[in-house]
């Protein structure tokens, strides 16, 4: 695993990490004001639904960077070779393809399309364009391990799907 790997692996985990925290202590607090005090927080309701869409866009980019993702293996399971080698690529392929025509094109339209009209959240008054912004950034990190694991395909014949080493007991966090 390179430097540049270990990297974008510890800024993904720190963002996804922290985002996730301030997300249960949002959810904590809107239960909390909405049963106790009788009087629901509609900024934390907001929060928490913008931090979820960043939690799972950053957190399925993680998953694949760490070949935890779910996939189903049928094809490169049951062939060998070059034929391994061919469906490994055509798969990494078909990633690299979404991930750059609808996360990162569709998404960077999204954005500034957003950004433009001027939309704002109704509670929080920040540019909606902010939080579409975690579409084409997810979409370039999932390139990224494209890449990667197209390097590793030619390089060692490892496959999107092939567990380097045993997951960790602490999660795919750890």
């Amino acid at each position: 695993m390179t430097a540049l790997t270990r990297g974008v692996d510890l800024v993904l985990r720190l963002v996804i990490t922290t985002a996730f925290a301030i997300l249960v202590v949002c959810v904590v607090w809107q239960v909390f004001s909405r049963y106790v005090l009788e009087s629901p927080s509609t900024v934390t309701d907001e929060m928490a639904r913008f931090l979820f869409i960043w939690v799972a866009l950053l957190g399925g980019a993680y998953t694949l960077g760490q070949r935890r993702h779910l996939a189903i293996d049928l094809l490169p399971v049951v062939t060998k070779g070059a034929t391994r080698v061919a469906v490994n690529a055509g798969i990494i392929a078909a990633i690299a393809l979404f991930a750059t025509l609808i996360m990162i094109y569709g998404g960077t339209g999204l954005v500034s399309r957003t950004l433009e009209t001027g939309q704002v959240s109704p509670a929080l008054r920040i540019p909606m364009g902010f939080i579409y912004i975690a579409i084409p950034f997810s979409g370039i990190c999932i390139l990224y391990y494209c890449l990667t694991f197209l390097a590793d395909l030619l390089r060692e014949g490892r496959g999107p799907n092939d567990q380097a080493e045993t997951p960790s007991p602490g999660g795919p966090l750890s």
